[in-house]
């Protein structure tokens, strides 16, 4: 079985991802992200860092035991972002890193990724270097040549001063602004940024049990946001997931503002300070129709990717690009960050509002105007053959011709469940309805098991 997923190793702690899995990981990881200092003689650098899950505690242990045990000077963070982590690999000059995190998924799940120097994300190939190591003798050192662990005491300040000055002398004074840490890796940094930034912060959804991780708050579930942004009048909520590599965010009334209108607005700040590279932002094929539209009256062209935030970050290094992201809330600022950065990503939003002075309303509007979209997952059907089905491709170009310019029609397997996704895009709700419910029924037909 593959272990390396779409992020990492991930699966429920104990089940798959036990402590003897984690260690030998870790044991594997030394061998191939740090060949040149073991070669040389040196001890590599570590850094790791979780979010509060309670499994996460052995996890991290476990972890930490492969890493010393093979050579590795280990910097423990404790409990941070999956992108403080990415971060303070590169600001310490570490060798690369692991953040322990399941990042929206539930309690019981967990899961081990790791970051290469710079803080950049593995590519598949080295991610199946390590799993072809795990296979193969472990280094074990002796004597002086263990690593050692030691607290990384300062991870969090230097995090939040990184965050601080992307804000570039723009004050949140003034603001107030409803954060919801999902009790989980933000719950302590993102509301000390904002509040030293100079907004009156409200925080909701960070008492981390180790339990409650995602339980009914955070990026999957804006209600309480919601009504506490009303409740408190504030001027804008930002909600963050478990790990805070994701950000999304709700205006004064209450509106959810996703993915695609922070990135839009983000994009024409960028573009008007210069700062957007080429003008261009990268989105996946998951990105509203109407993103595209805006962004082109806008006069910024946009570059479209697989769903997963990695193949937008493999776009915006081949292109070199400085914005791009997923409708999720997956936000990368290549200026600031190696990965999406929920923390930094609302508090560029917050600064856009304090800057202009105009409500994120009025900012997401004129961003753009949404396309009503319908998604149907269909179950029980052979995924595998959609993309290749004659009756099936036949149905989807009838449906496009019909739509023309001002609609869109995108199906797709899932990667994680044995589902296909029906998406249509069309000017009014009822007809992306219509449309989709459609598809979704010749897919059924067509495609049953």
């Amino acid at each position: 079985m593959k272990l390396f997923g779409t992020d990492g190793v991930r699966g429920q702690a104990n089940g798959l991802l036990t402590a003897e899995l984690a260690l030998k990981l870790a044991q594997a990881a030394t061998v191939v992200l740090a060949p040149q200092q073991q070669a040389e003689g040196k001890r590599p650098t570590a850094v790791v860092a979780r979010d509060p899950r309670a499994s996460g505690e052995f996890i991290s242990a476990a972890v930490e035991a492969g890493l010393a045990s093979s050579g590795v000077d280990v910097y423990d963070a404790g409990v941070l972002p999956t992108p403080a982590a990415a971060f303070l690999v590169a600001d310490l000059g570490a060798d690369f890193g692991v953040m322990i995190s399941a990042s929206h998924n539930p309690a019981p799940d967990n899961g081990i990724k790791f970051l290469g120097r710079g803080g950049n994300k593995l590519d598949d190939g080295l991610e199946a270097a390590i799993e072809a190591q795990m296979a193969e003798p472990v280094l074990l050192p002796t004597g002086a040549q263990v690593g050692r662990i030691r607290r990384f005491s300062d991870a969090e300040d230097r995090y939040i001063v990184h965050l601080l000055q992307s804000l570039e002398g723009v004050s949140l004074k003034g603001m107030k602004i409803v954060l919801d840490c999902a009790h989980g890796a933000a719950s302590g940094c993102s509301p000390e940024a904002f509040s030293t930034a100079g907004a009156d912060v409200v925080v909701i959804g960070a008492e981390p049990d180790g339990l409650n991780i995602n339980e009914g708050y955070g990026s999957t579930h804006l209600e309480n946001l919601q009504e506490a942004v009303v409740a408190h009048q504030a001027d804008l909520g930002i909600a963050h997931d478990g790990d805070a590599d994701r950000c999304l965010a709700v205006d004064h009334t209450g509106a959810v503002v996703d993915g695609d209108h922070i990135m839009g607005i983000l994009a024409i700040a960028l573009k008007e300070a210069g700062a957007l590279r080429d003008d261009t932002l990268v989105v996946t094929v998951m990105s509203n129709l109407g993103l595209k539209l805006g962004m082109a009256e806008a006069g910024i062209q946009t570059v479209e990717t697989a769903v997963g935030d990695r193949y937008v970050l493999e776009a915006m290094r081949r292109g070199g690009y400085s914005l791009g992201g997923e409708q999720s809330g997956h936000v990368i600022l290549s200026q600031y960050a190696t990965t999406g950065d929920g923390v930094l990503t609302g508090m560029q939003l917050a600064a856009r509002v304090a800057s202009t002075g105009k409500p994120l309303k009025l900012l997401a509007e004129q961003a753009l105007t949404r396309l009503p979209q319908v998604l149907i997952n269909v179950k029980g059907v052979d995924k595998a053959k959609v993309k290749t089905h004659h009756a099936v491709q036949a149905a989807v170009q009838t449906v496009e011709s019909r739509l023309g310019e001002k609609g869109r029609v995108l199906l797709r397997p899932s990667g994680t469940e044995p589902v296909v996704r029906v998406m249509v895009e069309a000017p009014t709700a009822a007809l992306a309805e219509a449309e989709s419910q459609a598809l979704a029924d010749i897919v059924k037909s067509e495609l049953a098991l």
